[in-house]
């Protein structure tokens, strides 16, 4: 007994699966078709310690001008962490996240690229097409990379150590926790 066309099986019968899609996943398209090749973890690093100290530099002297710098050994961590959760520590350290969510956020979504990402050849870009990061998705990355650091007081490194982590393991796009939020990826400039 023979089956009709577009019956069990057949692309779009009963028990079918429509017609096939490209390979690797599940009939959608590879949201990288087009898109240059994603940038390597080394050069993500390095833009990053490039990206940091354009804006932390610049903070450390208006810091040292305002007598602001910690550097009274003494003082035990349950103080410090006291200190920078209230008054005029408190307010530096708002700054601080400001001044580098907003470097962050303004870059992104003028160009994909920030100082120390152009100087390396990188660029992000959305994940579904390429384009330059909307408004949106550049303040979830940043704000996504940087509000957990404030949340750490003594130690950020631990939420840095977990982003790099993130994208060292996340499998096809190397997304860290940051580029999820914004649905993000980081492509190379030089092709």
């Amino acid at each position: 007994h023979a089956v009709a066309p577009g019956g069990p099986g057949a692309p779009g019968g009963p028990g079918g699966f429509g017609t096939p899609g490209t390979p690797g996943g599940y009939g959608m398209p590879d949201p990288l078709a087009g898109m240059p090749p994603l940038g390597d973890l080394g050069r993500r690093l390095a833009a990053r310690i490039i990206d940091y100290l354009i804006v932390f530099i610049p903070l450390f002297l208006v810091q040292l001008a305002f007598g602001a710098v910690w550097n009274d050994a003494r003082v035990d961590s349950d103080d410090m962490v006291a200190r920078v959760y209230t008054g005029s520590y408190l307010v530096w350290a708002l700054v601080q996240l400001a001044a580098f969510v907003l470097y962050d956020w303004l870059m992104m979504r003028r160009d994909g690229q920030t100082l120390g990402k152009k100087l390396l050849g990188l660029r992000v870009a959305m994940l579904n097409d390429g384009s330059v990061p909307t408004s949106n998705a550049a303040l979830a990355r940043a704000a996504t990379m940087w509000v957990p650091v404030i949340l750490c007081c003594f130690c950020p490194a631990l939420w840095w150590i977990a982003l790099t982590v993130s994208i060292f393991v996340d499998k096809p796009y190397q997304q860290g926790l940051h580029d999820k939020v914004g649905r993000t990826v980081v492509v190379s400039t030089r092709v």
